[in-house]
């Protein structure tokens, strides 16, 4: 089993780059066999075809590219131009391209998001963002965070469900607002990575591999492997 790894890796930019560097490629190998009729198929997302996932990603991609590159100038800027409609309505507007438009279009916005980020030693990374007012590294690590579920959520083969330990143990510090109320969850990870505790009240371990306890957190299906140790169903508040 390997040793338990600290709370704070996640949080080293050389780290979060090139994890999402290798995401990066390996959403593009997965879009790169996706043809017309699959684009159209129902994702692992409510009411989003796997269009809609692809649109999404290049979406946010330049939007967190662009805070990072207004930052770099000390200046804020709006995430998305025209808020939450105007995402959603890019959204379902680019969703309705062919597979070969999404690909290229994701490729370029991969691009354009590796090219905005300060050096990894540099300064800059705590530079102040719009994005939940947060800072340069808080948008790379939700970059972290939108690569991971959302390859996941495209529901294609070559992506297999083999998230890092370090991004489980981000997971649960970002999602931490997730506990039921009145509930301290014990997540126990069976594969080495640090056992975590969010909420308060009365204690509920639940255990599986660091990869459904993050899986299970965000959302993304209870795996066969995470149980609790009361035999009771989890019921995860709203993201933050």
């Amino acid at each position: 089993m390997p040793p338990a790894l600290l709370p704070d890796d996640h949080s080293s930019p050389a780290f979060l780059l090139s994890s999402t560097q290798q995401r990066a490629r390996r959403l593009l190998s997965v879009l790169d066999k996706i043809d017309d009729p699959a684009v159209r198929c129902a994702s692992a997302l409510p009411g989003w075809t796997r269009g809609h996932v692809a649109s999404h990603i290049a979406g946010v991609a330049r939007a967190l590219a662009r805070q990072a590159r207004y930052a770099v100038e000390g200046r804020l800027i709006d995430v998305y131009d025209g808020g939450r409609e105007g995402r959603d309505a890019a959204i379902e507007s680019g969703a309705r391209r062919s597979a070969a438009e999404l690909r290229a279009d994701v490729t370029e916005a991969v691009a354009e998001i590796e090219a905005s980020w300060p050096p990894p030693a540099g300064p800059g990374w705590d530079r102040p963002v719009r994005h939940r007012d947060g800072t340069v590294l808080s948008a790379l690590q939700c970059w972290w965070r939108e690569l991971v579920l959302h390859t996941d959520d495209l529901d294609l083969p070559g992506a297999p469900r083999d998230w890092e330990p370090e991004f489980y143990v981000h997971l649960t510090d970002f999602l931490a607002p997730r506990a039921p109320e009145g509930v301290r969850l014990v997540l126990s990870p069976t594969d080495g990575a640090p056992r975590r505790a969010i909420g308060d009240g009365r204690a509920v371990e639940v255990t599986g591999t660091s990869t459904d306890l993050a899986a299970f957190l965000a959302g993304r299906g209870i795996e066969d492997g995470v149980t609790t140790d009361t035999g009771e169903d989890v019921d995860l508040r709203p993201w933050p």
